[in-house]
């Protein structure tokens, strides 16, 4: 997967609903990512929602199909829907994300792997600052990190 940038590129695509989720470790001083396999990039568990289902249950799902874990979403940290960026897949498919980002409480701690994902683990800040993270879950994170009462709209 590819990220394009530039002025309301976002047209060239379509639109795609998605959730990802902010997992803090059980010391609240780690976050959960987990590294692709389509890119080798570290992010967010997370993924589009499929119809028939809600954006809560779609964050439930896509976090247990990559990282093992049940959760329990907490709050909303953000809505992300840039019309300057566009997701490029290997075969061809291009969306404008619609992302509701949640922070969200895990119910068990054994982490497994999933065709998506060639890596799962908790890091700190200054831990991924050495990361090769995609920079749209970036920004989703630190304004996790800001504890802010409303959330994000982009």
């Amino acid at each position: 997967m590819k990220i394009l940038q530039g002025e309301r590129i976002g047209a060239q695509g379509v639109l795609s609903v998605s959730s990802s989720a902010v997992i803090y470790d059980p010391s609240g001083q780690k976050v959960l990512l987990t590294r692709r396999s389509d890119n080798g990039r570290w992010c967010l568990p997370g993924g589009q929602m499929e119809v028939g289902e809600s954006i809560e249950e779609c964050c439930v799902r896509e976090i247990k199909e990559e990282t093992g874990l049940d959760i329990v979403i907490t709050r909303l940290v953000g809505i992300y829907s840039s019309p300057h960026m566009l997701l490029v897949y290997a075969d061809g498919n291009r969306y404008q994300i619609v992302n509701l980002c949640f922070e969200a409480t895990a119910l068990n701690q054994t982490l497994s792997l999933s065709d998506e994902t060639t890596e799962v683990g908790y890091f700190s800040r200054s831990e991924m600052a050495n990361l090769d993270i995609m920079p749209h879950h970036l920004q989703r994170m630190l304004d996790a990190f800001a504890q802010q009462i409303l959330p994000r709209l982009q």
